[in-house]
């Protein structure tokens, strides 16, 4: 049975790496950036839910306990890239999260996922700056948190897939997290959600160029973290409460929605349920 393989962001999700709020994590969360301090118990409770929808969709949830006092490390899509050939560690620009890519190997290898390649300076990337169009066209968002090094080093480390770099806005600065799948998250391989207000011009060129429908996520949804949902598979999707309007939007599109509560896992960190995963293998 394959264990890995994830250069999809639509297929049928049928493993996914998790890690869960630690007790040990709640006394960092100013250092890093967190909007108010987390509640351990509802966290904890909110991301056994979390992780019960991913089951209830087909998913085999494999759990990762590392980096303990790293309120961040929840959110496991940004230290790795999973491809065909096992997973990259990524360097996250985020300087408080530079010990995850390495303390996230092992849940990887114990879980059957060898280690492909791995990111070195003067390159950095995350997770969230990054996403597979299809199964040889991965995207890249340069801003503050992934380097344009970072472009030639996935190549490198993707032989045989064209990288495709964007540059992304400014908008509130450097301390505040604003990545590629901020405004951009695929639903299916000809449909994807975008908050077309932020998008780079070139990028929903593309979108046009490869006959990728778009349903928009209105403006008053963005900062709730509208425009960021998980693809349970070909049009199921699995989204933040509290964003009615995209919803209807998603669902007038013909895709199934499921919806979590996520007020400490998701709206205190900024990270959606994209963040708060990481796709070991989809179909």
């Amino acid at each position: 049975m394959a264990l890995f393989g994830s250069p999809s962001m639509t297929g049928r999700l049928e493993r996914v790496l998790v890690r869960p709020p630690l007790a040990e994590d709640v006394a960092r969360w100013r250092e890093y950036g967190w909007r108010a301090a987390p509640d351990h118990a509802a966290a904890a409770a909110e991301h056994e839910v979390f992780c019960g929808l991913l089951e209830e969709a087909g998913a085999q949830v494999v759990e990762s306990r590392h980096d303990p006092g790293n309120p961040d490390a929840i959110y496991v899509y940004d230290p790795v890239l999973v491809g065909s050939q096992g997973a990259v560690l990524l360097r996250p620009g985020k300087k408080g999260r530079r010990r995850e890519p390495a303390a996230i190997a092992a849940a990887l290898q114990s879980a059957g996922v060898p280690i492909s390649a791995e990111l070195h300076a003067p390159a950095f990337a995350e997770g969230g700056d990054t996403l597979w169009l299809d199964e040889s066209t991965l995207l890249i968002g340069i801003g503050y948190r992934t380097s344009e090094e970072a472009v030639r080093a996935l190549e490198a480390a993707f032989p045989g897939v064209t990288v495709v770099g964007f540059d992304l806005p400014h908008w509130n600065g450097v301390g505040e997290v604003l990545h590629l799948m901020s405004f951009i998250s695929p639903l299916d391989r000809d449909l994807a959600l975008v908050y077309r207000r932020l998008a780079p011009v070139r990028l929903l060129r593309l979108l046009a160029e490869r006959d990728i429908a778009v349903v928009e996520v209105p403006d008053e949804e963005f900062e709730s973290q509208g425009s960021n949902v998980l693809a349970l598979g070909p049009r199921r999707a699995l989204a933040l409460d509290g964003n009615p309007e995209t919803r209807r939007r998603m669902e007038r599109a013909g895709v199934e929605v499921a919806v979590y509560r996520g007020d400490e896992i998701s709206k205190k960190g900024d990270g959606g349920p994209t963040c708060l995963t990481r796709p070991l293998l989809r179909r």
